[in-house]
């Protein structure tokens, strides 16, 4: 076999790893990720309950920079502190260090049972859920396979003349090796990929054990550098955490790196073989950097902010959602196509607003700021202001002569911009006024309450992603998706309602001072996704798949 085609083997082994890790990231984030959100909020403030739950999510999500990324959104929202963020993220890099672990066992016989019952489950139903544990079972069937794929696509190497030539070499170079393993994580964006790959071709004889750890912690730092770089437009306050965990776990590898070539210590006690070898001493690693990381965090998340601050002008709350463009191009109305192209881009960057509106005032429920208050009703004021530049718009353009199509979608994107603009009012003359209500009082949410209230959120915003991709795709089954988790959301506030009567009726003290709060969240959430659901009538009339009346005929 020709070297060209072991290399283009090995090449679609690794884009299949790399598309199933992130299949099962995506279906797990799309199933539980609100719910994972909720319990980090909930178990942050304990340091040792955030390594452990960073290890749990790390492990879910297959990722540690989705985890990193996700606390530091949380840190930046001040829902959680800077330090508790870093501890979770040390047990992020504990838990993808054990995905490794547990994929290097024999899991042959996972292949075919969680492809099949994964494509059962996302072919046999349409409910949400259970399609995205499907997608996760799918995910894993492939990354299984991924694993068989490369190490059978190595296999013609072992008869390679330059191969040993080229482990030579880096075996001689072993800080060319580190940096190129560095570089090999940061493009494969994920260190799980290319531990396993390290891994894999050192079970084969390719790679010999000394190679490989060197490697594994170039791994570690080309991990670390992923967050910060994907953070860098974010605002100061989301990348502090990312930050940190470079100086930690990116400085800690070249400690380490250091110390591994100058004492050069017997690698039998991390295990027989150079696999082993090389997955002990990556978790063996992270479990130096966390419990070097505990008495360093307060020094290291100081040093962060410094860094941060360097260089980050001040923003005013006023201006923290601010981006002023426009595509409303009074030239183009005369070509109607190009004038419902323009339209569409702003009605596009209204539902962004929105969703930056709906994703920020759930996080005021638990942790009121008045600035960020402040910064979401200003972001109102602009969305009244770009409806009303979308409405004369179009209001102009009806004047002109359009076809049937045109006018059709002329009068879809007037209905979409509607809906949207009065989304925006019911977060900021409902949501913001219980935020309020419930900071001045200082009232709490019992456990049960909040779980309620945050699963019901999250399902609307869900959707809202949903009926945003309506509106630009105009794909009918996922406009069909949205009216049926309409019905569902409905069976979710009946559940909802009761479980609070009876915790009412049961006398919680917490249930009685935040009852009307809790009822008219739940309200004002149902009548949101009720006008994001009619975003999709247009495109299920379209289809002929939406009825006059849900009354039954007489």
């Amino acid at each position: 076999m020709s070297g060209s085609v072991v290399l283009l083997n090995l090449a679609g082994a690794v884009a299949l790893m790399l598309f199933a890790t992130r299949m099962v990231r995506t279906g797990v984030e799309r199933a539980y990720g609100d719910v994972l959100r909720h319990k980090l909020r909930s178990t942050m403030r304990n340091p040792f309950l955030a390594v452990i739950l960073g290890t749990a999510l790390a492990i879910a999500f297959q990722s540690s920079t989705a985890v990193t990324l996700l606390v530091g959104s949380f840190a930046g929202a001040g829902i959680v502190s800077g330090i508790a963020g870093q501890l979770a993220v040390r047990g992020a890099e504990i838990g993808s260090a054990l995905v490794v672990k547990i994929l290097t066992f024999d899991l042959t016989l996972l292949v075919p049972i969680c492809l099949v019952a994964g494509t059962s489950m996302f072919l046999a139903t349409e409910r949400r859920d259970w399609r995205q544990i499907g997608r996760i079972l799918i995910g894993i069937g492939l990354l299984v396979m991924s694993l068989e794929m490369i190490g059978h696509a190595a296999e013609p190497l072992r008869d390679s003349k330059l191969l040993p030539v080229i482990v030579d070499y880096f075996s001689g170079d072993p800080i060319t090796a580190f940096l190129l393993a560095a570089l090999m994580t940061w493009l494969f964006h994920s260190s799980i990929a290319a531990v396993l790959l390290l891994v894999t071709l050192s079970a084969r004889g390719f790679i010999p054990a000394e190679l490989g750890i060197v490697m594994v912690l170039g791994v570690n730092l080309g991990s670390s550098v992923i967050a910060p770089i994907l953070t860098r437009a974010a605002a100061p306050g989301v990348r502090v955490v990312p930050i940190g965990n470079l100086l930690m776990r990116g400085m800690g590898s070249l400690v380490m790196l250091s110390l591994f070539l100058w004492l050069r210590p017997p690698l039998e006690f991390l295990g027989s073989t150079a696999a082993d070898r090389i997955i002990n001493a990556h978790i063996i690693f992270n479990c130096v950097i966390l419990i070097a990381g505990i008495p360093l965090a307060s020094l290291i998340y100081k040093a962060s902010e410094r860094i941060v601050a360097l260089g980050t002008p001040a923003i005013a709350p006023e201006n923290l959602y601010s981006s002023e463009l426009s595509a409303l191009n009074e030239s183009a109305l005369d070509t109607p196509s190009q004038a419902l192209a323009n339209a569409t881009r702003e009605v596009v960057r209204l539902c962004e607003m929105i969703e930056i509106m709906l994703k920020n005032v759930i996080e005021l429920y638990e942790k009121a700021d008045p600035d960020r208050i402040k910064a979401l009703a200003a972001l109102d004021d602009r969305v009244d202001a770009r409806h009303a530049a979308i409405k004369l718009y179009l209001t102009r353009l009806t004047l002109r002569t359009l076809t049937d199509e045109e006018a059709a979608r002329c009068k879809e994107l007037l209905g979409a911009s509607l809906k949207l603009e009065q989304v925006g009012d019911i977060v900021v003359r409902n949501l913001l006024v219980h935020v309020k209500k419930k900071m001045e009082r200082g009232l709490e949410f019992t456990d049960q309450g909040w779980r309620e209230l945050a699963a019901f959120h999250s399902a609307v915003l869900a959707n809202a992603r949903l009926a945003f991709n309506v509106l630009i795709s105009r794909d009918a089954e996922a406009a069909r998706q949205i009216v049926l988790e309409k019905d569902r959301l409905r069976d979710m506030e009946q559940a909802s309602n009761q479980s609070h009567f009876v915790r009412l009726r049961d006398g919680a003290a917490k249930s009685l001072d935040t009852s009307s709060i809790h009822l008219d969240t739940i309200r004002d959430l149902k009548q949101i996704n009720s006008l994001l659901a009619s975003i999709a009538y247009p495109v299920l009339e379209e289809h002929g798949l939406l009825r006059g009346s849900r009354l039954k005929a007489s």
